[in-house]
């Protein structure tokens, strides 16, 4: 019983999953279409990115660094 009372409390006591931060980009990372702010969104490094498609979602979700740059920015936005 005081096991289960413990358990109740770390569970309680646990902080929150931080929530990813909200999507800024206006182009798909991997298919470069442009997005509005209507458009999906998928999870990535605790970021959300817009994207026009589930197939693109789970492309940006699998390979990462090859959509983004070190600092989160998709590839096709980056300004040089």
């Amino acid at each position: 019983m005081l096991s289960a009372a413990l358990l109740s409390l770390a569970v309680l006591a646990a902080p929150a999953p931080a929530k990813a931060k909200p999507a800024t980009n206006t182009k798909d990372p991997v298919c470069k279409m442009t997005m509005d702010a209507k458009a999906m969104t998928v999870a990535v490094r605790g970021r959300e990115y817009r994207v026009c498609s589930k197939e693109c979602g789970a492309a940006l979700q699998k390979d990462p660094d090859k959509y983004l740059e070190k600092d989160g920015t998709p590839k096709v936005e980056k300004k040089k």
